[in-house]
């Protein structure tokens, strides 16, 4: 620890920073101010609330904790700073404020990291440190007074499996003030390139919040110092320009804003023809996706930048998914594949609180997590990556992101999901997309990218677990999301070499596909319901948890289930005799129906559902037919596709798919 007034110029890798729009539900992510340091197990009102936040209040007499709180607007002090209210103490163990040292030590070529903390007042500045368990220790601590500059010079020698770095600040009898801190590199650490980005968003009919984004970048100087250029590729009808925003949005970003119209080709479409600009202008050394409906923490964007120019070699560094209508909430933090059904999912807990359980408390948090790949609502990838393995596989939506992350690391690029950096995003938390058209390219662009990258023998379990969800989607009447997922398969038949063209009008045959089905259609208000009096529905609701049946149970019900739904004629189909929330439209109450209204995920509306007998039996034989078909040809698909992957994702291919051959 040292004292200093100067300081040379060294890199910040990582600026603390708070909400300048001071929003009570962020503040658990920059800093914690203290509500009570401890639970005493004979206080059984203390301990039954701490129980609630799913905290552990131990077998001892007390039991230390330092819950989050959102009551901290008043002690901001602008952008950089805040003041500690006499004999109170607030801790900087946030995800937005602690310095994630396991990464930085695990992924770059730095051995250290020097913490800067300039203050005003008397106090004292305590510095900890966690490992991989969750473990905390104090590490350095020194009393301040008048105007103060403290720098603690903390190595990287014991992060190998986890471990995060932050600060307390502890008042005495008057209030006690940070007017800014950094985490620096050390003396003489050069990072490997000192690079820049371009950033890329694409964006379809969300003027809105895409030109509140756009300011939220431009609002920064700092993040923009490391932009070449912030370019937007408008894909929808409204255009952009025309937002009542753009002109602010513009003159923020000070002449780095560029907007490319062009065709909706989906998010592969779009992020591509990001991706082909930056590598043709030549100036950025990576290009840095985000989704156009999020708002982001303007420092998540150096962060990523300059993580990534430390990085011992080219690498994809990807920041978090927080939710925007609940944002202390952290979403998706580590992401990977489960080889054997190959299907997405995320390694640690989702929908994490961090209201309720702050960093300190929330031991999982402290293990480093290395992902598979990350979302591309924030994603920054080398240009060397791009030039290597070309553009997103054209596969209009969904598996884009995953998809490119496995094809980097065959090719030795990593994907790093960054903690402290991050985007709030609308969450799909009261969305279901697996029913509606987005189920076929969910559907094809799983298969494809397992007969890309899936390490399994002609797929694992893949093809079983597509026919379960199938006879689950046959048994709940949903047979468009089961004819589209039949479709998918029969496009993946039909070969590589057409993905390019098929981007272009699928999705309008997948939601032509949608007229011959009754669920296809989400009915909105009360005049498109089917016309029957209300009393007639019995109400099925009841919000009874049922796990449903297990074991031999299962096995029964299933078999009678089965032949019901293929055997027995429906019963009272002019109009649904039931209605189910979508909660309580669990896979074994709905196929005890033959005709009912189940509502949506969002609770905007309703699909009607209605059992066929014939459709149930042709549906069934075709899954099993279609999904054993791919297994046996597996290795005559997966040689076809692979060839032909260098090919499809060529910046060339591309370029004629965009009209950008010139």
């Amino acid at each position: 620890m040292t004292d200093s007034t100067t300081a040379e110029q060294r890199t910040i890798l990582q600026r603390v920073v708070f909400p300048v729009h001071g929003d009570p539900q962020a503040l658990p992510l920059y800093f914690d101010a203290e509500t009570w340091s401890g639970v005493d197990k004979s206080d059984e009102g203390l301990t039954v609330l701490a129980r609630a936040r799913g905290l552990d209040v131990g077998d001892g007499g007390r039991r230390p904790l330092r819950l989050s709180s959102h009551t901290g607007i008043t002690l901001l002090d602008g952008r950089r700073g805040l003041t500690v209210p006499a004999s109170r103490s607030i801790s900087l163990a946030t995800y937005f404020s602690a310095f994630p040292a396991s990464y930085w030590n695990t992924w770059t070529t730095l051995d250290g990291v020097v913490l800067r903390v300039s203050t005003r007042g008397a106090g004292r500045v305590i510095v900890f440190r966690s490992n991989a368990r969750g473990v905390v220790q104090q590490v350095d601590g020194v009393e301040v007074s008048g105007e103060a500059t403290t720098e603690f010079e903390l190595p990287f020698s014991s992060f190998i499996d986890g471990g995060w770095l932050w600060f307390d600040l502890v008042a005495g009898d008057d209030p006690f003030s940070l007017v800014e801190a950094d985490w620096l590199a050390p003396r003489g650490a050069a990072p490997r390139v000192p690079g820049t980005a371009t950033v890329s968003i694409t964006t379809l009919n969300r003027g809105d919040y895409c030109t509140r984004l756009l300011r939220e970048i431009g609002d920064d100087d700092a993040a923009v110092a490391l932009l070449d250029r912030v370019l937007v590729v408008d894909q929808g009808s409204e255009r952009i320009v025309e937002n009542a925003g753009f002109a602010a949005a513009e003159q923020s970003l000070g002449g780095r804003l560029q907007v490319i119209e062009q065709a909706n080709l989906g998010g592969s479409g779009g992020f591509s023809r990001g991706m082909l600009e930056t590598v043709r202008d030549g100036r950025s050394d990576y290009i840095l996706l985000l989704d156009d409906d999020v708002e982001i923490e303007p420092e998540s964007l150096r962060r990523a930048v300059t993580f990534a120019n430390y990085c011992n070699r080219p690498t994809i560094v990807g920041g978090h998914m927080l939710d925007m209508y609940d944002k202390s909430k952290l979403h998706a933090y580590a992401e990977g594949i489960r080889w054997s059904p190959f299907m997405w999912g995320p390694f640690t807990p989702d929908r994490h609180d961090f209201t309720d359980s702050n960093l300190r408390q929330t031991k999982w948090l402290h293990r480093r997590f290395d992902v598979d790949y990350n979302g591309w609502w924030m994603s920054l990838i080398p240009v060397e990556t791009i030039r290597t393995i070309g553009l997103s596989l054209p596969v209009f939506i969904k598996w884009d992101d995953a998809e490119y992350s496995l094809r980097a690391r065959e090719h030795g690029y990593a994907t790093v999901s960054l903690p402290g950096a991050a985007v709030w995003h609308v969450s799909w938390v009261d969305k279901d997309d697996s029913h509606d058209w987005q189920a076929f390219f969910h559907a094809r662009n799983r298969l494809v990218a397992a007969l890309l990258h899936s390490p399994m023998k002609r797929g694992g379990r893949l093809w079983r677990s597509n026919l379960a969800s199938d006879v689950k989607n046959l048994l709940t009447m949903d047979y468009y999301t089961v004819a589209m997922k039949h479709e998918a398969i029969h496009n993946v038949f039909a070969g590589p070499e057409q993905l390019h063209t098929d981007m272009v009008d699928r999705l309008a045959r997948v939601r032509a596909l949608g007229a011959d089905f009754t669920e296809a259609k989400v009915m909105r208000v009360a005049e498109d319901l089917p016309r029957f009096p209300a009393r007639e529905i019995r109400s099925v609701t009841t919000g009874i948890i049922d796990p449903g049946p297990t074991g031999l149970a299962f096995a029964r019900w299933m078999l009678r289930t089965v032949w019901r739904h293929a055997v027995r004629k429906p019963v009272g189909t002019d109009a649904p005799r039931a209605h189910l929330s979508y909660q309580d439209a669990r896979w074994f109450q709905v196929p005890e129906h033959d005709s009912l209204l189940i509502t949506n995920a969002e609770g905007s509306g309703v699909t009607w559902h209605v059992r066929d007998r014939r459709r149930f039996r042709r549906m069934l034989l075709d899954s099993i037919r279609l999904n054993l078909r791919y297994r046996r040809k597996w290795d005559s698909l997966r040689r076809r596709y692979r060839e032909a992957l260098p090919e499809i994702t060529s910046l060339e291919t591309w370029a004629r798919s965009l009209g950008r051959d010139e």
